[in-house]
């Protein structure tokens, strides 16, 4: 026996995936099939309808797509006045929001702290679970780790498969309040089993609210500063929700539509988040800049970093796809409301913690990518994933956590758009073009190789 025939084998096999089953992108134009479900223009398809929230980057003007401002409104309040109310009234804002997401109405004070109370008594994990679940069956990976784990309180639920609004309703608040656990332990047995660090796990602080819990589950002496704590609630606002038409909120509609369980659901919008062209890529900037600093010696100098995004753009730095990370936005045109909002409070950290330099850096990053697009006549703005990693850095929160971080922010925005979909009560069945002919079947004894 030929010891490479498997190999071999395999290389064929591989040949036919290559050759019979890929789609030219180019029948998408002949078929007037919209690529990516976004229109030639780059507006996303129609698909559905949502009052959740509105990403608003442009305008539509005789049939033109002009740019504008961008912005995120939740229930139809904007990001910035709910941030800016918070700060001004010197108060975590995270739970309102969740509220307004999930209810459709800001809520009276005295709904809020029945709300949060909610939250807090919901916050331990049931007997057993964290010792059966999550220690004996750790992950390299935080998302993958975190996915198990969501599927696993199914079988703690005593009415999992019940799809009423009055019972995703609690299954939701239950999953937002568990969701600080479920990452912090998991990223927890990841650095004991993976990276041979100590295994230290506290219990949820009670009376205290989602990022002040957060802070307190992942730090070894539980310590946080207030301002850390507010920083941490902005972030969690800052990515509570974006409509319906990114992957994950979408992927929550469809998979919702089929009737399937909360946990199912819920799961499916973290697989979606994980990937790197998603919520990944905030970790894609990470690995982008450390990629960065390694290649250009003189990193402070804008002229070198213009040289190396310019590289990038030749597919011949970084992952060598020329894309570069934080920058861009399948909506947003002239700014981000996120990635302003995240800028403004990173730069005046920065200036306290020893990060200028860093954050110097990504500001190059975006003014240089600025430029080298509109020489290419395509304007393009930050992200929220540009600067979202430095504030987590600087928060002293691990490269592991950056997309978890996003997951635990937005599942407020799934189970609310989920809460949507199920009161729809029709299952999304879209259509494809089908390229393949009539073809006869052949006996294997007639088949050749």
């Amino acid at each position: 026996m030929n010891p490479n025939s498997l190999t071999e084998m395999q290389a064929r096999l591989i040949d036919y995936i290559k050759t019979r089953t890929y789609v030219d992108p180019d029948l998408y134009a002949k078929y007037d099939v919209k690529r990516g479900l976004r229109n030639s223009n780059g507006t996303g398809v129609l698909v559905g309808i949502t009052s959740v929230s509105d990403v608003v980057g442009y305008k539509i003007e005789n049939g033109q797509k002009i740019p504008t401002e961008g912005k995120l409104l939740y229930r139809g309040i904007s990001l910035e006045d709910l941030v800016k109310s918070y700060e001004d009234e010197d108060r975590m804002g995270y739970e309102e929001v969740i509220f307004l997401l999930l209810f459709g109405k800001l809520p009276t004070q005295k709904e809020l702290n029945s709300f949060t109370r909610s939250l807090s008594e919901r916050m331990e994990f049931p007997d057993a679970f964290t010792e059966d679940v999550i220690l004996k069956n750790p992950s390299g990976n935080v998302m993958n780790k975190l996915l198990r784990t969501l599927l696993a309180l199914y079988s703690y639920d005593e009415n999992p498969e019940d799809t009423s609004v009055e019972n995703v309703l609690l299954q939701s608040i239950n999953l937002v309040a568990k969701m600080p656990l479920m990452i912090a332990y998991a990223h927890r047995a990841q650095k004991h089993y993976f990276e041979q660090d100590s295994l230290v796990l506290h219990r949820p602080k009670h009376g205290c609210g989602i990022a002040e819990n957060f802070l307190h589950l992942i730090r070894d002496d539980k310590a946080y500063s207030p301002e850390e704590a507010k920083l941490l609630d902005i972030l969690l606002i800052v990515h509570a929700d974006h409509g319906g038409g990114n992957n994950s909120a979408f992927a929550t509609h469809v998979v919702s539509s089929s009737g399937t369980d909360t946990y199912s659901a819920i799961a499916t919008a973290v697989a979606s988040l994980k990937g790197p062209k998603h919520g990944g890529a905030n970790l894609m900037v990470a690995q982008m800049i450390e990629d960065l600093k390694a290649t250009v010696p003189n990193w402070t100098d804008r002229g070198a970093v213009m040289d190396y995004l310019r590289g990038i753009l030749r597919k011949e730095n970084f992952n060598k796809k020329g894309l570069i990370y934080g920058m861009g936005h399948a909506v947003y045109t002239v700014s981000d409301p996120r990635a302003v909002l995240l800028k403004a409070r990173a730069q005046k950290l920065a200036e306290t913690t020893g990060y200028h330099d860093d954050f110097q850096l990504l500001s190059d990053v975006e003014s240089c990518t600025r430029e080298l697009m509109e020489e290419k006549g395509r304007p393009i703005c930050a992200n929220v994933d540009l600067y979202a990693g430095l504030v987590y850095s600087m928060l002293g929160l691990d490269k592991h956590l950056y997309t978890p971080m996003f997951a635990l922010a937005r599942t407020a925005g799934w189970c609310a758009h989920r809460l949507e979909q199920i009161q729809d009560d029709k299952i999304m069945r879209p259509a494809y073009v089908n390229l393949t002919s009539p073809n006869d079947y052949v006996r294997i004894a007639d088949r050749v190789d």
